[in-house]
């Protein structure tokens, strides 16, 4: 095992005491021009990271960007079998176009992370509860308790304001931590199917190639078809595209390309850069 990989796994050691529980969580499609934003969240402990498909696997996961498709195919099917069998929880959350439009692509992000980690815990299981049952506590009292949930959460980036859950934010945490790394091919491999079913939905457009990023060809299929449903309007290509067809003044020749939308202001407060 490299040493990278076998770093990975011994983050995520380092950070999940004094909790029996760590949940990383990722999102995949921010940066795209068309399709929803899809989060996934995944939960380990310490038998899970210490168990011997760890020692053997960890190897074989690393930041999704980093793998094939093949890789990430391959390993999805691990990580449903470890969920199938109770040895790791995972789910995923997604925010559709028209979320993306009316709570920007932040707000979506952030919805589609809420929505992947209330699959495995809502917010208010993170709330201390009024008091614990006691000698004088009724049999409903005793029944209706809930600890509060002892697990800690790792997002990728950084910290996220007004969010429901205690967390922190790990800057490149999909190529750091384990949980969030595999949460990061998780989302991936989601929305990459999504976005292959819009394909068939939207031909011409090339969604099951490009996942709807702006590639030279997706831009093309901009110019000749114009923008379709599953696009996201208030990206600039898009909108270019949008005016295009209101009128010939503008290029659209000149659309930008890959890594047109600029990443939300980061807020220095929030920043954490785990070690």
């Amino acid at each position: 095992m490299s040493a990278k990989r076998r770093q990975l796994r011994a983050f995520d050691l380092k950070h999940l005491d004094p909790n029996p529980e760590l949940i990383g969580v990722d999102e995949a499609g921010r940066g795209a021009l068309a399709g929803p934003v899809v989060a996934a969240a995944v939960l380990v402990t310490r038998p899970f990271l210490e168990s011997r498909w760890a020692d053997e696997n960890a190897r074989r996961i690393n930041d999704s960007k980093q793998l094939t498709a093949a890789e990430r195919d391959a390993l999805y099917l691990d990580f449903e079998a470890l969920a199938n069998e109770g040895h790791i929880h995972a789910q995923f959350g997604s925010a559709t176009v028209e979320e993306i439009e009316t709570q920007n692509i932040l707000g979506a992000t952030k919805l589609a992370m809420r929505r992947a980690l209330e699959a495995i815990y809502p917010p208010s299981a993170f709330a201390a509860p009024p008091r614990e049952p006691d000698l004088f506590s009724s049999a409903e009292e005793v029944a209706a308790f809930r600890p509060p949930a002892q697990a800690r959460i790792l997002v990728d980036g950084l910290a996220l304001r007004n969010f429901p859950y205690p967390h922190v934010g790990v800057v490149q945490g999909d190529g750091r931590s384990l949980c969030i790394a595999m949460a990061s091919i998780i989302a991936k491999v989601t929305r990459d199917r999504m976005m292959t079913e819009l394909d068939a939905a939207h031909p011409g457009y090339g969604f099951a190639r490009h996942k709807g990023y702006g590639t030279l060809s997706h831009a093309e299929a901009l110019t000749r078809l114009g923008p379709c449903a599953c696009h996201r309007a208030s990206f600039s290509p898009v909108t270019l595209a949008l005016e295009a067809q209101r009128g010939p003044s503008v290029a659209l020749v000149e659309l930008p390309l890959i890594d047109l939308v600029a990443p939300e202001a980061p807020y220095p407060e929030a920043v954490v850069a785990l070690s």
